[in-house]
């Protein structure tokens, strides 16, 4: 098993918590991390698409308090919504009897279901923890592995994937069975291929803002429903919608979100990119990068942080800003594709509007220089690095 940087986090989060909900979409490793955390203790799992495993949850309270001593794993937990009311019961009656921690961790596929169902049932009972694909610091540290995760993304089956064609295979039926099987369970009824041809649309344009009319056109919807369909994309934890920065009232501001197909290895594989020739020589090959950039170094935060873009009408433009707050302040990076990054005019110009504590431009190398006026190359790992250890 690949070494999560995420599991001392989940673990501590037990240690505080009766119940903790680990969100991040489907074969992300979510189960794989919960088994190793517990096999640690005495434990129970139950995988809720299971008949057999819903089956013993037919009287819930009586069954899981034959548990009580034991971390009890309850995987694909939106199977089993009512389940909430029960954890809460049992959780309360543990907390008079002493038991405050460490009793329920709880894996979802999406963010929208289980936090609908657990906002107000399980308030000051449960913490949430986000779990991504695999990220920078969680390879190896070598320039061709950092490639390899930007070509494949980061799910574990398509990184690992025995070579590129096995990977583009496991990531096409990746995106079909969300289309055919996940999406209904998490939403209305939508079509699947018009929403195909909307996550299309998003990865040709990644990194782009978010023009619902301009889609709406394309798919022959309306703009509120194409708004609707980006909602559960970003839902479903495959999309993101990275919000302007309003830094500066001062200025004419974009306001629009910039959109991200998260994961680099589904933009190519939407678009038909299956080898690291055929991207090279498309036309998203930047735009892939500053996602996966983007998603990187935004895996490090540590879910309280602040973060956008800037950007105004007149061209001055960052494309990822993170206020620390605090000593640390505000981080301004630019994001170039190639080991010669030379910043545009536009990041100087936002450079000077935000006065940011730290400036950084990432590039595809591992070489760190400086550039003038405060400014680093970097490369993406040991930003990564810096911004984990911040």
């Amino acid at each position: 098993m690949i070494k999560r940087r995420i599991l001392p986090i989940v673990e501590t989060a037990l240690s505080r918590q009766a119940a903790v909900a680990l969100i991040g979409p489907r074969q992300v490793g979510k189960t794989t991390l919960a088994l190793a955390i517990a096999a640690k203790q005495p434990s129970l799992y139950l995988d809720l698409e299971l008949p057999s495993d819903r089956a013993k949850l037919a009287e819930p309270e009586i069954f899981l308090d034959r548990h009580r001593d034991k971390l009890v794993v309850l995987d694909e937990i939106h199977r089993a919504p009512d389940l909430f009311l029960s954890l809460r019961s049992l959780i309360d009656r543990g907390r008079r009897q002493g038991r405050r921690h460490g009793r329920f961790l709880v894996l979802g596929s999406a963010a929208i279901d289980l936090l609908r169902q657990t906002g107000e049932t399980l308030a000051g009972r449960i913490e949430y923890v986000d779990m991504g694909p695999l990220n920078v610091q969680e390879i190896e540290a070598k320039t061709r592995a950092c490639d390899r995760l930007w070509l494949r993304g980061g799910f574990p089956d398509s990184y690992l994937a025995k070579n590129d064609a096995d990977s583009f295979r496991f990531r096409q039926s990746f995106i079909r069975t969300y289309l055919e099987r996940d999406v209904p369970q998490f939403g209305p009824r939508l079509p699947a291929e018009t929403l195909r041809r909307l996550w299309t649309m998003l990865a040709h344009n990644q990194g782009g803002l978010l023009n619902a009319s301009k889609l709406a056109a394309g798919l022959s919807v309306s703009a509120p429903t194409v708004a609707s369909y980006v909602d559960l994309l970003v839902d479903l934890l495959l999309v993101r919608r990275l919000p302007p920065l309003l830094a500066n009232p001062g200025k004419r501001l974009v306001k629009s979100p910039k959109v991200y197909v998260r994961d680099s290895g589904l933009v190519h594989a939407l678009l038909g990119l299956s080898t690291a020739d055929e991207l090279e020589g498309h036309p998203v090959v930047g735009p892939s990068w500053e996602g996966f950039v983007v998603e990187n170094l935004l895996a490090m935060l540590d879910g309280t942080t602040q973060f956008g873009f800037y950007r105004t009408q007149a061209g001055a433009e960052v494309d990822l800003v993170i206020d620390f707050g605090g000593k640390r302040g505000r981080w301004a990076i630019e994001i170039k594709r190639g080991l010669a990054p030379k910043p545009r005019r536009g990041f100087f110009h936002a450079h000077a509007d935000l006065k940011p504590r730290r400036s950084f431009v990432v590039h595809s190398g591992a070489d760190r220089f400086p550039l003038g006026d405060g400014i680093e190359a970097i490369g993406l790992r040991e930003l990564a690095a810096e911004i984990a250890g911040a």
